[in-house]
């Protein structure tokens, strides 16, 4: 199983483009999308210290065929809009890879995230080098199955906090968001991943399972 992730150039021309371009330090969000025909329905969202005026320039921009903002604060954007920058979906169709919402794009730059295997990971290296895009490849870690390494709720656990981005630096999850998500409390979610992550640990570097009777998550 490979865990990468790819930083994409994107294309001059497209909405986001031009305006993450115009607003270096904001970042635009895309939490969900679906191309519908000839152009795309999402919902995304701007973080920046002031939101309000880029979200404006977004609505007003040519490709935006409607807006609905849904909500916004002091430093964050949410809306819902259609419009026909569908370049994205294109790539996903070509690459026959399903995007990892979010999507973060940055200064014209975004960052794509992939968990597979490694037949999907050349396959999606492919699709890039087919494509006029510059990318980098930021990050790629190849992991041993563990099968029979973690427990149930173990895996759970670290699988909801890997999709969540509490491994993230900096993190996008905290601990008692993760525990909220779960329906666990705060020490029973810390406790779990402490022993999961060690036998993870303990299999990479001594290749022992590392399993012991305290090991095992109780029920709380």
């Amino acid at each position: 199983m490979i865990t990468a992730s790819f930083r994409i150039q994107l294309p001059e021309g497209i909405w986001v483009t031009d305006l993450s371009q115009a607003f270096p330090d904001a970042t635009f969000r895309l939490l969900t999308g679906v191309q519908m025909g000839e152009t795309a329905v999402e919902l995304g969202e701007v973080i920046a210290r002031e939101p309000r005026p880029i979200s404006e320039r977004i609505a007003a921009h040519p490709s935006i065929e409607s807006y609905q903002r849904l909500e916004v604060t002091d430093d964050r954007s949410l809306a819902k809009y259609e419009t026909t920058d569908t370049d994205l979906y294109a790539f996903i169709k070509d690459s026959a890879f399903p995007p990892e919402f979010p999507i973060d794009v940055r200064n014209g730059w975004y960052v794509l995230d992939f968990t597979g295997t490694n037949t999907a990971f050349d396959r999606l290296c492919n699709a890039l080098d087919a494509i006029d895009y510059r990318y980098e490849l930021l990050s790629c870690v190849e992991t041993r199955e563990t099968g029979g390494l973690l427990t149930d709720r173990q895996q759970t656990v670290l699988e909801a906090a890997l999709r969540a981005g509490y491994f993230d630096v900096p993190r996008e999850c905290t601990l008692a968001e993760l525990a909220s998500d779960l329906g666990i409390d705060k020490s029973t979610a810390s406790g779990i991943l402490r022993r999961g992550e060690r036998r993870i640990l303990t299999q990479a570097l001594t290749g022992a399972s590392g399993g012991r009777f305290d090991d095992v998550d109780r029920p709380r």
